[in-house]
């Protein structure tokens, strides 16, 4: 990061990086819990659950890349591994072991009711000493409420097929 852009930062740098790379972990499981849930999945609605799961993995790939940039620009190192995924998450991983449409949904629901806490708390934490990081977080925010809205639409609307 630039010296201007170091000198308006008043939040250690080094938690920060720490969080992000935390809210980075959850990022990629959910990518890989979205992505494989949609070739997985099966049920009434598979179509439109599939459809929607692949839209969301794209979005949380883009969360990814937008909490990577963030980290490299506080001049610290994002997560390498995947094996770090796992001891840095937030919100931990469950396997789509049931592909029911129905056990699909409730999964990446909780995971997106995670994600929010996660977050809400990431912008309380930064609201007021980094104006960057605040307005990113933000915008994720708004994502994963969208998400978790998107998915209890399914699920409802599969209640009413069932």
């Amino acid at each position: 990061m630039g010296t201007k852009g170091r000198e308006i930062l008043e939040i250690d740098a080094k938690d920060l990086i720490e969080k992000l790379n935390k809210a980075l972990a959850d990022e990629w499981l959910a990518y890989y819990q979205y992505w494989v849930g949609a070739k997985v999945v099966e049920g009434p609605l598979r179509g439109a659950v599939a459809a929607e799961l692949n839209e969301h993995a794209g979005e949380e790939l883009k969360h990814a890349e937008m909490l990577t940039a963030r980290i490299l620009q506080l001049g610290g190192t994002p997560l390498l591994s995947p094996k770090e995924w796992y001891e840095k998450t937030n919100c931990g991983y469950e396997a789509p072991e049931n592909p029911d449409v129905k056990s699909i949904l409730e999964q990446n629901i909780k995971g997106e009711q995670c994600a929010i806490i996660v977050y809400k708390k990431l912008a309380e934490e930064v609201k007021g000493k980094d104006d960057i990081t605040y307005k990113m977080v933000l915008e994720i925010l708004e994502d994963e409420v969208e998400h978790e809205d998107d998915l209890e639409n399914l699920l409802k609307d599969l209640k009413t097929i069932k």
